[in-house]
């Protein structure tokens, strides 16, 4: 199988916008493309997955553990014609200033893809082809297969640029994109605006016009000739049958919670849960026959009016509390679940009112980047003594701390700040981490397993 990353110098040099068109193109062609994200991230795999109209998973070389990352490729490339990841940051950038842990680079060693190099030329000149010399020799054991050239300002423009670049570097340049604002997606303070915010009609002419950009200006026969490395012939994971009745756990999906790993569904299907997605936004209730609800991050910040006012649906959630059936919230989750939020325009809406605090927006990033998490206490993900992986990233916090106990023991990887988070309440877990349940194997098994046992005591109880 074909495939390859599309990695950057940079942040906001234009690779979700080059993958994407890429995807559009190799689509227009009849193509099947999986698509993929590296690193922590949910934005831009929302946009990969409406592009490609499969689900995007994510590959992370620091959360998860090599053969995890191999799984993940090989079980989500079933059935399609070629992969593309979309690398994050820069090509080096990952866990620290020291090391490529968890980096663009580290993925497409490890999992040997040729990595494609975007490069902003909106105000390049020469000089572009010293930064496209410094990449080749920064680790000359990782050969670039291609460089592309984002917002340049004309096909003479790049023309020049192809020149410098090829008088000096060994990489060939695989085209060019133009800038246009009409192909630019909205950003807000946690990056990109997600994808279920986006009409289909939008969807609709971005492709186009992204499909055509492509073809008229990117070398995709190149692009799709590239070796990779990859071995897909070995076994992947085999989850074996419980035999026993499924629980259905509800999820909450719609603008204002779309910060998923598809894989964490997935796992929890596999164990043998029924994944039931519901709309706090727009459904008067929860769906009926639930047994547990995970309610992933997002964007409550700006959906806190309509949130606020589907008072039908604070209750349906209060009663499901009530009830002692399991809750896990990650960040927008457990804001939903707190008292209130308030917004830096100073306004307060009402949430769940299930957790004893209230939650403050606060326009800046709280406690960023990848996090070590000890489990001290016995909770939906495992048992204490537990080490898992997960990451942190928020522009909110807890308006007065609240004396819960906790579950966890996170040490922040960029700072080695440490504090005791993961805040219990009955049966309700809640946390400012985002955990890919890959990380450790027995996570999706555990919650499963935890919904079942309090499900059959329940049935006994009643």
């Amino acid at each position: 199988m074909k495939g390859f990353l599309v990695a950057g110098t940079a942040s906001g040099v234009g690779k979700t916008t080059v993958t994407l068109a890429l995807i559009a193109a190799m689509r227009r062609r009849g193509l099947i493309v999986q698509p993929f994200k590296g690193g922590p991230d949910f934005l831009d795999t929302g946009h990969l997955t409406r592009m490609a109209g499969r689900a995007a998973r994510n590959l992370d070389t620091w959360m998860l553990p090599l053969s995890a990352n191999k799984a993940v490729l090989r079980e989500a490339s079933k059935g399609a014609d070629v992969f593309v990841v979309e690398g994050m940051m820069g090509l080096f950038d990952g866990k620290d200033g020291v090391t490529k842990t968890g980096s663009s680079a580290e993925i497409a060693k490890l999992l040997q893809l040729p990595v494609v190099l975007v490069l902003d030329a909106a105000k390049s000149a020469r000089s572009i082809a010293a930064v496209v010399l410094g990449f080749e020799q920064f680790d000359p054991k990782l050969p670039l297969a291609g460089v592309i050239l984002n917002r340049a300002a004309s096909e003479r423009h790049f023309k020049m640029l192809k020149s410098a670049i090829t008088s000096s570097c060994k990489t060939p340049v695989l085209g060019w994109l133009p800038h246009d604002a009409s192909i630019a997606i909205p950003e807000r303070h946690l990056g990109l605006q997600a994808a279920e915010e986006s009409s289909d009609d939008n969807l609709g002419r971005q492709t186009d016009t992204l499909a055509c950009l492509a073809e008229n200006s990117l070398n995709l026969d190149a692009l799709l000739s590239l070796p990779c490395g990859f071995d897909f012939g070995e076994t992947s994971l085999v989850i074996p049958e419980t035999g026993m009745p499924a629980v259905r756990i509800g999820v909450a999906r719609d603008q204002a919670f779309s910060f998923y790993y598809e894989d964490n569904l997935d796992l929890l299907r596999k164990h043998g849960a029924e994944i039931v997605p519901f709309s706090p936004i727009a459904d008067l209730e929860l769906p009926e026959g639930l047994d547990a609800l995970y309610l992933g991050g997002g964007y409550p910040e700006v959906y806190a009016e309509q949130l606020s006012g589907n008072r039908s649906m604070l209750h349906s959630m209060r009663q499901f509390a009530a009830s002692d059936r399991p809750i896990y919230a990650e960040c927008g989750g457990m804001i939903y679940l707190s008292r209130q939020l308030t917004n830096l325009n100073g306004s307060s809406y009402g949430m769940a009112g299930i957790l004893p605090f209230s939650s403050e927006m606060t326009g800046k990033l709280e406690k960023f980047g990848y996090v070590t998490v000890n489990l001290t206490h016995d909770c939906v993900l495992g048992a204490s003594g537990t080490v898992l992986r997960g990451h942190s990233f928020h522009y909110s916090r807890i308006a007065e701390m609240p004396n819960l106990p906790t579950s966890y023991r996170v040490r922040y990887s960029l700072s080695d700040q440490q504090e005791e988070e993961g805040y219990r309440f009955g049966n309700v877990l809640v946390s400012y981490i985002h955990f890919h349940f890959r990380t450790a194997p027995h996570i999706a098994q555990r919650f499963v397993e935890l919904t079942r046992l309090l499900k059959s005591e329940e049935f006994t109880t009643a």
